[in-house]
């Protein structure tokens, strides 16, 4: 009912703008060395043959494709993320096949690596990271529209000005709280679609981030987007392709090659009706009343 709202007031607003930013899925593997000045050596032997690295990764796919490979040293080990596009897939065992590959012709051709594992948990794989809120894993998208503050009071029962005095509220609440984001509850529409779409629901852990920025315009009108640096959805593959899942997909006109990125528009379109209509709720006092009146408070 909360996400229902939340759409028919972004409708009468005039929808919603949504922009794939960014695609990247990731596998970090580190390699550790008798010394940080070996280490570094070895970082630039990697960058000088990216081009053989690349070829020997996208030997085992047909749809995946190196991009760059990303460099970070700690002590005498040096981590890296290696970045794919992965077409429709999620990319979760696409990268790993791909970078295993790639690890066996760099250990055949590199003497002198003490150790080698192909994941170092610096892809941070079913959590929420920093590093992903910045560097992006999956698509990093934008969700965005601008509310008339008639239109909020009309719908929500509040203004522009209460929702935005509101916002810089919960802004700070997140900072104290140490969450690495400032969205509500993106969470429970990712999941919902997840699961009917055939997503992994444990990707949900870190789709979730939600980075949220609003401006009360000079008019009076509500400027609301929501970021979501590290959405991992597919639309082929995997539980896409079970029947009931596969028809959800085919009513959003989404199975398939060809519709990752509209599936990730329509989640995080979906994840901006939910943000709206939650925090419309609270400022408007009809939260908990809303629960009791659907039944969440019954006992």
């Amino acid at each position: 009912a909360s996400y229902n709202r939340g759409m028919r007031l972004l409708h009468e607003a005039g929808g919603v703008t949504t922009t794939v930013v960014d695609d990247r899925m990731q596998r970090a593997p580190s390699w550790v060395f008798p010394s940080a000045r070996e280490a570094r050596e070895f970082g630039a032997w990697l960058r000088e043959h990216f081009d053989e690295i690349k070829a020997a990764a996208e030997t085992t796919t047909s749809t995946g494709r190196l991009q760059d490979i990303e460099q970070y040293s700690a002590s005498r080990i040096l981590y890296t993320r290696f970045n794919y596009t992965t077409g429709d897939a999620a990319g979760q065992n696409l990268t790993g096949k791909a970078t295993q590959e790639a690890c066996r012709w760099i250990q055949g051709q590199y003497p002198g690596i003490e150790h080698h594992f192909l994941e170092s948990n610096f892809a941070t794989d079913k959590k929420a990271s920093q590093i992903n809120v910045l560097r992006t894993r999956g698509k990093r998208i934008v969700a965005e529209a601008t509310i008339p503050d008639a239109l909020l009071r009309k719908v929500m029962r509040t203004s522009s000005e209460q929702m935005f005095r509101a916002r810089q509220v919960s802004n700070l609440g997140a900072f104290m709280s140490g969450a690495n984001n400032n969205g509500a509850h993106s969470a429970n529409g990712i999941t919902a679609l997840f699961i009917a779409t055939g997503q992994d629901a444990a990707n949900v852990a870190e789709s979730s981030a939600a980075l949220v920025h609003v401006e009360l315009r000079p008019n009076g009108d509500y400027y609301y987007s929501v970021t979501i640096p590290s959405l991992i959805v597919a639309t082929y593959g995997g539980g896409t392709g079970l029947a009931t899942q596969r028809e959800c997909l085919e009513l959003l006109g989404c199975h398939g090659p060809g519709n990752v990125r509209k599936f990730a528009e329509i989640v995080a379109a979906t994840v901006l009706c939910g943000e709206l209509s939650l925090g419309s709720a609270i400022v408007a006092e009809e939260w908990v009343a809303a629960h009791d009146l659907l039944g969440r408070n019954r006992t």
